[in-house]
């Protein structure tokens, strides 16, 4: 089953959505450096989901997984049933990047570190 790490800036209504449906979820701690969830998310293999652009760039040596969220904080219902989709249709999120829009996404492989 998927385990998620929730970057701050990450609306809580989803935290609490993926709670009710029994995944294990952790939040990001407050004001840590990117370096710190990115560590948490490769050490105990967490899906990071987040609204910050910074980690896009890293690779899956630094990273298992990222969500990048592109719905606007308001619009947490349709970040919900965007979400509840995604895990629908996408079994593996391991060394992926997502990109998250409201009604769809892209996948893309992480980077490889050269």
């Amino acid at each position: 089953s998927h385990k998620f790490l929730l970057d701050e800036n990450v609306h809580r209504k989803l935290f609490e959505y993926l709670k009710k449906l029994g995944f294990d979820v952790q939040l990001a701690p407050k004001s840590a450096s990117d370096r710190r969830p990115a560590l948490i998310s490769k050490n105990e293999k967490r899906i990071l989901v987040t609204n910050d652009e910074d980690f896009v760039e890293n690779s899956k040596d630094e990273i298992f997984a990222v969500i990048w969220l592109r719905i606007p904080l308001k619009d947490y219902q349709v970040l919900i049933s965007t979400f509840e989709k995604l895990l629908k249709e996408v079994k593996n999120f391991s060394g992926k990047l997502v990109i998250l829009r409201a009604k769809d996404w892209d996948e893309f492989p992480l980077a490889e570190d050269l």
